[in-house]
C-alpha cells in the first residue's frame, strides 16, 4: 500500500473494518485500547441522559465507537477520523450515510482514561476548535472541563465532580448532565 504525504485517508482507514479500533490524526493511527470500568460507566451515564433527555427530539446521542469525519472529502481523501466517547448531532444529513459523523457534532464528551490525558485535552481540543465544534467536555474523575465556543475560540469553564454537581449543556437549551451516579461510583454509595 501507498502512503502519500497526507498519510492514511479515511478511505483507507474504512477499509481496516470494524476489528481494528483507532482514530486518525492528520493521517497518522492512534489505536485505542478497552476502556477501564469508570470510564465506561461515566460515558454510559452521560449518553443515558442525553439520549432519554433528546427523546423526540431532531438531535440523536452516539456513544462510542462512533466515527466523526471532522472535514469529510467527497471522494473520502480526509485524514481525521475521531471517535469521542459521546457525541451530539443536530444535523441529521451529517449522518445520512450510515457509516459516520460528516462533519462536526454540535457536542462531545471525552471521559479520561489513562492513556488518553494528552489526545483529549490537547490535540482533540484543538482539533475541535479549528473545526468549530461549538461545545465540548472532558470528564476526568476530579472535574468536569466545559468549552464553549466563542468568537471561534474555546472558553474555558471547571466543574468540581461531587455530588450533587449539575451541569448545564449549552448548546442544547434546557439539557444537563447530573453526575450523581458518576460521584455514587467514586464513593460506593
Amino acid at each position: 500500500m501507498i502512503v502519500s504525504t497526507k498519510g492514511f485517508t479515511y478511505k483507507e482507514y474504512y477499509s481496516w473494518g470494524e476489528d481494528v479500533r483507532c482514530e486518525l490524526i492528520n493521517g497518522v493511527p492512534h489505536m485505542m485500547g478497552a476502556p477501564g470500568v469508570w470510564h465506561q460507566l461515566t460515558a454510559g451515564d452521560i449518553y443515558s441522559q442525553l439520549k432519554v433527555w433528546l427523546e423526540g427530539k431532531p438531535c440523536l446521542a452516539f456513544i462510542a465507537p462512533f466515527d466523526v469525519r471532522l472535514s469529510p472529502e467527497e471522494d473520502e481523501s480526509d485524514n481525521v477520523v475521531l471517535q469521542p466517547d459521546v457525541l451530539v448531532v443536530c444535523d441529521r444529513d451529517k449522518i445520512s450515510d450510515g457509516k459516520a459523523c460528516r462533519g462536526v457534532p454540535d457536542f462531545a464528551v471525552e471521559v479520561v482514561s489513562e492513556g488518553s490525558l494528552k489526545k483529549d485535552f490537547v490535540i482533540k481540543k484543538a482539533l475541535y476548535e479549528k473545526f468549530g465544534m461549538r461545545e465540548y467536555w472532558v470528564v476526568d474523575n476530579e472535574e468536569v472541563y466545559k468549552y464553549l465556543l466563542r468568537d471561534g475560540k474555546y472558553q474555558e469553564s471547571v466543574y468540581k465532580l461531587e455530588v450533587g454537581l449539575v451541569v448545564e449543556v449549552d448548546v442544547l437549551p434546557g439539557c444537563s448532565i447530573s453526575f450523581r451516579g458518576i460521584t455514587d461510583q467514586q464513593t460506593g454509595a
